[in-house]
């Protein structure tokens, strides 16, 4: 009896490992590696563009009332991609480190990818799944799942100092591949919630908070730029990518103020009836902070990334969209 149930034990393993198509961490070296061929990119500081920004960014405040909006409420970065030429690129605030909210599911999803294409990591209908909640809904219960595929952990009760160390060693995989890429003054390496973090987890923010997600609005800008670029994966990936990312502002309203499509850039293509316009963002969004990550395409030939963070105004609505019709009209007025 006991050797019938070994071997049926054993048997419901072998069976459980070797599904088809469940994702499994493979065996070996799991770190998320850049491209072979990946060169950094470079950027050209523009100050007509960084006057543009500037102004669109003045202008918006301007517009609330006097001390209700300050400046050090707001970042962003703002890159063109119109020219054939080397990018131009311009920033407000753009080195700051903020807490990104579901912005920082970018960065999971391109260190995934990474994992797939190395073949570190197996792919699955789950798998797909649970990326394109992440993305494309924000859903947090997916960006944990994700996470935990990227790095290997799981989380739980606290450990000990010497455990934990390794365990917060594998967590900061994400971070040592944007590093490898010359990613400077981020920090990504903790799942989201909808309300709190416990155990290992909260151990894993110091308790306090002190080791958070925090990221710049141009690491974000250089991240969304990369990826319409395809310079951080095969065109197919890229593509995939840029699906998940692909908002359409004009498909029907549900309700919901903080969708991405609606809520956010979009809401700016929906008040000019830019029906001709193409948009790709991921929006984060908390009790205090509204950010977006917007790639946005126009008819007339426009293409740039803007990256709008803004803190202690979640309930306002209408900033975001506002600096982003006044970035459109800057870049037109740039090209007469």
């Amino acid at each position: 009896m006991k050797l019938l149930f070994s071997t049926t034990v054993v048997f419901l393993i072998s069976i459980f490992v070797t599904i088809p198509g469940l994702a499994q961490k493979k065996s070996g070296n799991s770190e998320v590696i850049p491209p072979k061929d990946y060169v950094p990119p470079i950027w050209q500081a523009s100050p007509p563009l960084q006057a543009l920004l500037t102004s669109a960014i003045d202008q918006t405040l301007a517009s609330y009332p006097a001390g209700s909006f300050p400046r050090t409420d707001i970042a962003a970065t703002l890159i063109d991609l119109s020219g054939s030429g080397t990018p131009t690129w311009a920033g407000v605030r753009a080195d700051e480190r903020i807490y990104p909210a579901s912005v920082v599911k970018m960065l999971y999803m391109t260190a995934l990818e990474r994992q797939l294409e190395d073949g570190k990591v197996t792919d699955s209908k789950e798998l797909e799944r649970g990326l394109h909640d992440m993305i494309v809904d924000s859903s947090n219960e997916a960006t944990q799942y994700i996470l935990d595929v990227i790095t290997n952990t799981s989380s739980g009760a606290e450990l000990p100092a010497v455990d934990f160390a390794k365990w917060q060693n594998k967590r900061n995989r994400v971070n040592r591949f944007f590093s490898a890429m010359g990613y400077t003054n981020i920090n990504a390496n903790q799942k989201t919630f909808c309300e709190d973090a416990y155990g290992i987890e909260q151990q894993s923010r110091n308790y306090q908070g002190q080791n958070r997600n925090m990221l710049t609005t141009n690491a974000v800008a250089r991240l969304l730029t990369e990826i319409a670029l395809g310079r951080l994966n095969t065109a197919e990936r890229s593509r995939q990518m840029m699906d998940l990312m692909h908002r359409d502002p004009f498909s029907p309203d549900k309700g919901d103020p903080d969708d991405q499509s609606h809520g956010f850039t979009g809401r700016l293509l929906i008040d000019r009836k830019m029906t001709d316009a193409k948009l790709w963002s991921k929006a984060g969004w908390t009790s205090t902070a509204r950010h977006d990550a917007a790639y946005i395409e126009t008819a007339d030939g426009l293409k740039f990334v803007l990256v709008i963070f803004t803190e202690h105004h979640a309930n306002e609505k209408g900033a975001i969209p506002a600096i982003a019709g006044r970035v459109i009209d800057g870049l037109r007025k740039l090209r007469t």
